[in-house]
């Protein structure tokens, strides 16, 4: 019989950190006492655990509770949420849109930089990245584009950004001297509604984006799928009538149509997303999709329904404001709070 393996003293407690230090990001400041009723663990324990967190400078007493009941007041322990910072960027073809956020998902500060006809693009990002810092040092910088990005290597082609360039990540990791990821933005958006937008809670999905870029980002079983040379969901290029869908959906264009006729033309693209992935939903994404709402959505959804055999729901993007960041921000504040909590 295969002896059970059970984790070592030094395993354990790092489990047990990271749990509590998880439960102070999602709920605030707690007492002992809570920590104990959340956890499960005991007294000693949570004990421990509280003086390991403040002697690494990751948590420190946040204030008392209790005043109105007898006994001492218990203290409230909170994260340092200054102890780390990260920057999300979305870099369009014709601005530069930054957020610096602390480890616990504060906004710091934001930056718009319109971009000039030819930029040096890494000392232009660098200094919005700056600017919005105020001074701090991004542990981790999180960068959305358009164009495709190599899972393994990161190099970055097409796009059609001023001053882009192949290294573009490299070089920016070189001149902040900090960890750049880039990743291409509709990936980066479809992070967005997976966290806390129309499709939170599902582990397969589709996202369309049309905005001023369009293509589509694929989640299946939780996972962000980007293809072998980073170019799944590129559905901008599929010819709809002799034509490329992004012609046809280019925001000056979809303004002209009414509802009825762009959801004629938008169920040709989904209905090869959902032939090809059977996600079970899909999501209608970017300025396009989000304005077109539950009205826009409903209208794909029947024509959908009367060609492919496979349920699948439409719904409009949840996420207010910039999708891209927002996904960019979430993204780095995980790979932060991996490296920081452990």
């Amino acid at each position: 019989m295969a002896s059970v393996k059970t984790a070592d003293p030094t395993m354990a407690r790092a489990i047990n950190d990271r749990l509590a230090l998880d439960l102070l990001l999602e709920r605030g400041p707690l007492t002992a006492p809570q920590l104990r009723d959340l956890t499960g663990l005991s007294r000693p324990t949570v004990a421990d655990l509280i003086e390991r967190l403040r002697a690494s400078g990751l948590i420190e007493v946040a204030g008392e509770t209790g005043a109105n009941r007898r006994g001492p007041n218990a203290r409230l322990y909170g994260l340092i949420a200054d102890r780390a910072h990260v920057a999300g960027v979305n870099l369009r073809r014709d601005a530069v849109h930054v957020t610096v956020a602390d480890i616990a998902g504060n906004e710091i500060g934001a930056v718009s930089r319109r971009l000039p006809a030819e930029p040096d693009l890494v000392t232009f990002i660098a200094e919005a990245v700056a600017e919005a810092a105020d001074g701090r040092v991004p542990h981790t910088l999180v960068l959305g584009t358009p164009g495709l990005i190599h899972p393994r290597t990161g190099l970055a082609t097409g796009g059609d950004v001023p001053g882009g360039r192949a290294d573009l990540g490299p070089a920016l990791r070189d001149r902040l001297g900090t960890r750049v990821i880039v990743e291409n933005e509709v990936n980066l958006a479809a992070i967005a509604e997976h966290r806390g937008g129309a499709a939170a809670g599902r582990d397969d999905f589709a996202l369309l984006w049309m905005d001023d870029g369009v293509g589509a980002a694929i989640v299946l079983d939780g996972r962000l799928r980007r293809g072998a040379s980073g170019g799944a969901g590129e559905v901008g290029l599929l010819k709809i009538g002799g034509e490329d869908f992004c012609d046809l959906v280019e925001a000056g264009v979809a303004r002209d149509l009414g509802p009825e006729a762009l959801a004629d033309v938008l169920v040709e693209s989904v209905f090869v997303l959902v032939a090809v992935m059977d996600p079970g939903l899909v999501v209608l994404g970017g300025r396009i999709g989000r304005d077109g709402g539950d009205r826009l959505a409903g209208l794909v959804a029947d024509r959908l329904g009367a060609v492919s055999p496979a349920p699948t729901e439409v719904r409009a993007s949840a996420i207010e404001g910039d999708t891209i960041r927002r996904g960019a921000v979430l993204t780095a504040l995980d790979l932060v709070r991996d490296d920081v909590f452990g």
